[in-house]
């Protein structure tokens, strides 16, 4: 078994998916400049019709998305104000950019979003605002509502990651805590034009859950914010403010965030420029130019991450030992992003918990071999994007005195994989469109 050639495999393919959701050649792809036309995925704009241009936005990937439209706008571009992770940066010419706390945000984050909505503020009717959104936003672009506290904002995004919230709840509560999310956003630039980039980190693409839908009409309201606080019995748990808040806007004592056919949205356009799907199919392609048969699972992976490692092991034993649904060698991949239920207080994230449970299951096999990883670089509050996993893991944890499953059911991922040396680092990749899982079955 040559565990380094089949590791060298699986990173070449997780890069080349990393690669076909560049920030910057997403922008490109979707704006383009002849002279005086500017081309948004079909849609024109004279830009002599407009007397100022701005860039503003929230994101992991935000700085290259900024980046893309200094070189296509030129001297055209007046100004920008973008917030973006610690350490998410490239260098700009025009636009400013303010780092800050992700996933939990800072007051870094407050002060950039103020400068950000300052500067819609200041666009009129004949100026251009683009909005450069992807994954973080949410956390980034953070204005607390009246009566909340950032620390409160910080307890209640604590208290949804810990109890397995989804995304899509998460920011359902999110947008109802803010002044920017669900569609606040475009309502502080109107009645300037607006352009949204958007850059997917939610299954599905969903327009109003991604960064929180800043400029997209909001469908979620307060009656939704406090069915999710009875599901996951969060009553007791979060803040005083917050939940009287959700409960007097689910009694209609506060304003709902704006909905579709809202005037703040006549001169809005949303546009998805990456996506999961965007880098799944480049790795499948590269997994192929590897001598593999690709076989795409789905880009819209949700679910318990134990649970839902546990059903793809599964396959992979399948295709092992009957050949179906394809013969080895195989490449199975699949996108999307689970959820971590924490019960431990150790160190790691879904990633290298996806890749542990896998390990369990596949334990003994020679010729499975397999890799998780997040496509920003970043899973959990750690340095790794993700983990490696093999037949061999559970053995080779074992002869380090280390437990495979006490370490799974501790949330301990992350000291088993570096003691092992088959964590997955990157660094920043200043993009971010979920999860990437990749099998290589030989």
């Amino acid at each position: 078994m040559d565990r380094k050639k089949y590791r060298e495999h699986l990173e070449s393919i997780f890069q080349a998916g990393l690669d076909a959701v560049d920030p910057m050649e997403a922008v490109a792809r979707a704006v383009s400049r002849k002279d005086n036309d500017l081309i948004v995925v079909g849609k024109t704009y004279r830009l002599d019709e407009y007397e100022r241009i701005f860039v503003i936005g929230a994101g992991k990937a935000g700085a290259p998305m900024a980046r893309a439209m200094e070189e296509i706008l030129g001297d055209r571009l007046e100004s920008g104000r973008i917030t973006v992770k610690y350490g998410h940066t490239v260098p700009l010419d025009t636009v400013v950019t303010k780092e800050a706390g992700h996933p939990i945000p800072d007051e870094q984050g407050i002060a950039g979003a103020e400068e950000i909505v300052k500067l819609a503020n200041e666009a009129g009717e004949k100026d251009l605002v683009f909005c450069v959104i992807s994954g973080g936003g949410s956390a980034l672009l953070v204005s607390p509502a009246e009566g909340i506290s950032l620390q409160e904002k910080q307890a209640v995004t604590s208290e949804l990651l810990a109890c397995g919230a989804s995304i899509e709840e998460i920011n359902t509560v999110r947008k109802h805590m803010s002044k920017v999310k669900g569609g606040q956003l475009a309502r502080a630039c109107s009645p300037a034009t607006v352009v949204t980039l958007i850059l997917s980190d939610v299954v599905g693409d969903p327009l109003d859950v991604i960064a929180s839908g800043p400029t997209v009409p909001d469908t979620s309201s307060f009656e939704e914010c406090l069915e999710i606080v009875k599901r996951y019995e969060l009553a007791g748990k979060l803040p005083a403010s917050v939940m009287k808040r959700i409960e007097g806007g689910a009694k209609g004592a506060v304003p709902e965030t704006p909905k579709e056919g809202e005037e703040v949205f006549e001169r809005v356009q949303n546009e998805i420029v990456g996506n999961s799907l965007s880098a799944v199919l480049a790795a499948s392609r590269k997994a192929e130019s590897l001598g593999y048969s690709p076989l795409v699972l789905s880009t819209r992976i949700e679910g318990e991450t134990r649970e839902v490692a546990h059903v793809h092991a599964a396959i992979f034993r399948e295709v092992l030992a009957t050949g179906f649904p394809l013969k080895p060698p195989a490449c199975i991949l699949s996108g999307g992003e689970t959820t971590v239920t924490l019960k431990g207080k150790g160190k790691g994230g879904r990633n290298q918990e996806f890749s542990l449970a896998v390990a369990l299951h596949i334990q003994g096999e020679d010729r499975i071999f397999f890799l998780s990883g997040g496509t920003d670089g970043t899973d959990g509050p750690t340095d790794a994007a993700g983990a490696f996993a093999d037949g061999t893991t559970v053995e080779r944890a074992r002869g380090l005195n280390m437990d495979a499953l006490q370490t799974l059911d501790a949330n301990d991922s992350y000291p088993l994989f570096d003691a092992l040396g088959d964590l997955l680092i990157t660094g920043p990749t200043n993009t971010n469109v979920m999860d990437l899982r990749i099998c290589l079955i030989v």
